[in-house]
Parts: structure tokens; C-alpha cells; sequence
């Protein structure tokens, strides 16, 4: 199977991006441009927790229900959550039932707050984690890495929950803090060229 389709505009991009109508935007728009912003780094790992067991296009095709039911993962608001919001939240059709999912991304949101203190964000900590683009294995060829194993552990030892080394690595492809896009991907340099320009977050 080759590694990329051709794109409407006759370009190349990743072959993954074909497979529902609603992932060559995300492709083209949003999977792999670094991000620095803490709400937009903990939805992803929100709804990556939320993906376990399940495909992304499910997650994407209810994005926007899951951002108006957690107050566009401003964490601060969700840490907030009461029992009555859990019960609420079973009782939305448009996101995932799963209680375990829903308490893991209430007390994820806490957890979130506690590195903001320590760290300054929670941006700071996860571009940690960032690997050396020489260590990269073949874009798209690997699960997890030693990097998303790391972050894994570190969220783990800080009371994060549904944070595998799998759904960590998901969710640093999907940030920017690597550039995934096979090589003959026309996206793959204008993320680079982001990339090259983006300020890593110290605070």
C-alpha cells in the first residue's frame, strides 16, 4: 500500500488522511502544527483518553459536542466538576458515556493544575518531551517511543489517568512535537517551516 493519496488538489498527503471525509482539513489544518496553548493540549489529551477503544473519526465527529461539554477544556473549569456534571455528562448523547473516561478527564484537569503550579504551564512540561528529530523512526512506522513512554510515566506518577505511552504518542504526533507526515506529504514542509519558527514553551 502506498504511503500517500493524491489530495483534491492533485498533491500528495498522508494515505491515513483518505480515509474519512473529514480528516483531510484535520490533516491539511491541524495534526502536527506544534501547539503551545495549555486548553488545546489538554483537549487533545482528553480526547485522545476518550479515543482508547475507539476510532478517531468517532473522537473527531464529536469534537464540538465534547468542547461545548467541557467548556472547551479550560481545565480550570472542569477541575470544578461535580458529581451533578459526571451525571450529566452520562446523560450526553453527543460525547462518549463512559464514566471512567469522564471522572479520568475531571481528575486529569486537577492534575493539570498542579503542573501550571510547578511549572508555569502545562505547555512548559509537555515540550519536555520533545524527541531529537534524529532519534525519529520512519514517520508513521511506530506506536509509541521512548519520549511518549517517559511522558506517560511522568503523567502517570502525577495522577494522570488513561495517559498510555500509545495514546502519549498519538497525542505528540498530533501536537507538533513531531512531524509525522511522510516524507512525500506536501504538508510535511509546511509544518516544518512552523515548526522551525515555533518558541518552545519554558513557563
Amino acid at each position: 500500500m502506498s504511503a500517500t493519496i493524491v489530495g483534491p488538489d492533485g498533491k500528495s498527503r498522508c494515505h491515513w488522511c483518505g480515509a474519512a471525509p473529514e480528516f483531510l482539513a484535520y490533516h491539511d489544518t491541524e495534526w502536527g502544527f506544534p501547539v503551545s496553548d495549555d486548553s488545546r493540549l489538554f483537549e487533545k489529551l482528553s480526547l485522545e483518553s476518550f479515543q482508547s477503544g475507539l476510532s478517531w473519526r468517532t473522537i473527531l465527529a464529536k469534537r464540538e459536542n465534547f468542547r461545548a461539554a467541557f467548556h472547551f477544556f479550560d481545565f480550570d473549569k472542569v477541575a470544578r466538576f461535580t458529581q451533578n456534571d459526571i451525571d450529566r455528562l452520562l446523560k450526553d448523547e453527543g460525547i462518549v458515556r463512559h464514566r471512567g473516561k469522564i471522572e479520568a478527564v475531571i481528575n486529569n484537569a486537577r492534575r493539570a493544575q498542579e503542573i501550571v503550579k510547578q511549572e508555569g504551564s502545562l505547555a512548559a512540561f509537555i515540550w519536555r518531551y520533545e524527541p531529537d528529530k534524529k532519534q525519529l523512526a520512519k514517520p508513521q512506522t511506530a506506536s509509541t517511543s521512548a519520549e511518549s513512554l517517559a511522558l506517560s510515566k511522568d503523567l502517570k506518577k502525577q495522577g494522570w489517568k488513561f495517559v498510555g505511552s500509545t495514546t502519549a504518542y498519538a497525542f505528540m504526533q498530533a501536537m507538533g512535537l513531531i512531524n509525522d507526515h511522510v516524507e512525500d506529504c506536501v504538508i510535511k514542509t509546511k509544518v516544518e517551516h512552523v515548526r522551525k519558527d515555533f518558541r518552545r514553551p519554558r513557563r
